[in-house]
Formats: C-alpha cells, sequence, structure tokens
C-alpha cells in the first residue's frame, strides 16, 4: 500500500523542541517534493515548509523561519521537520505529503492539492 506515516507529536513545553519523520512505504520519495503542512483548530490548513526532490529548495512560512529545518534522507525514504524554539500558537495537526515537482516549491507549499500522498497527521500541543 502507498502510504506515508508521521511520528514524533506530542506535548512539549514552550521553547522546547520536536523532531517530526514522515516514513514512506509502497514507493519511493527520491522524485517528488516533500511537504510538512499543519490544521489547528478553527484554521485553514497551511503550508508549512516544503523541500524539492532535486536541487533541495526549500520553502519556510514566515512564522516558523529560523526555527524549524525541513530535511530528507531518501536513502531511508524518510523526512523530517526539525522543530525548535517551539510557541503555543505551533500547536496543530502536522501532516506531510509528497507529490511530483511540477511547479516552484513556494509554489506547491502555498497549494496542497499538488500534493497527492498524505499522511494521516501527528498532533503537536505546545503548553506550560
Amino acid at each position: 500500500q502507498l502510504q506515508l506515516v508521521e511520528s514524533g507529536g506530542g506535548l512539549v513545553q514552550p521553547g522546547g523542541s520536536l523532531r517530526l519523520s514522515c516514513a514512506a512505504s509502497g514507493f519511493t520519495l527520491d522524485f517528488d517534493a516533500i511537504g510538512w503542512f499543519r490544521q489547528a483548530p478553527g484554521k485553514e490548513r497551511e503550508g508549512v515548509s516544503c523541500i524539492s526532490s532535486s536541487d533541495g529548495s526549500t520553502y519556510y512560512a514566515d512564522s516558523v523561519k529560523g526555527r524549524f529545518t525541513i530535511s530528507r534522507d531518501n536513502a531511508k525514504n524518510t523526512a523530517y521537520l526539525q522543530m525548535n524554539n517551539l510557541k503555543p500558537e505551533d500547536t496543530a495537526v502536522y501532516y506531510c505529503a509528497a507529490g511530483l515537482d511540477i511547479t516552484t516549491i513556494q509554489a506547491m507549499c502555498a497549494r496542497p492539492h499538488f500534493f497527492g500522498s498524505w499522511g494521516q497527521g501527528t498532533q503537536v500541543t505546545v503548553s506550560s
């Protein structure tokens, strides 16, 4: 089966860190752009960070620049999102997604419909 599985979410205090993982099964991520999206209660799903399949171009939402880092390890068929200095407003369900690069990574991260494969999501809660 084609599947993306997120892990690494949980409860963390403000200022803490989490590392999310996105493991693919049934297909390879080598030729796909990867995106991390999040959705908080009452808010629209937003692109947090995305990375291209080829040249490593990345995009970060303004709200997470300098705090989050996206990476990928094609040999492990896994993508990651390192989240540092977490804030309460980062609380959301985080989803990873994969899709063929058909436009710039910035444009893809702004449009979730560019991604055809999605994980089930992992809850991140930032609270004291």
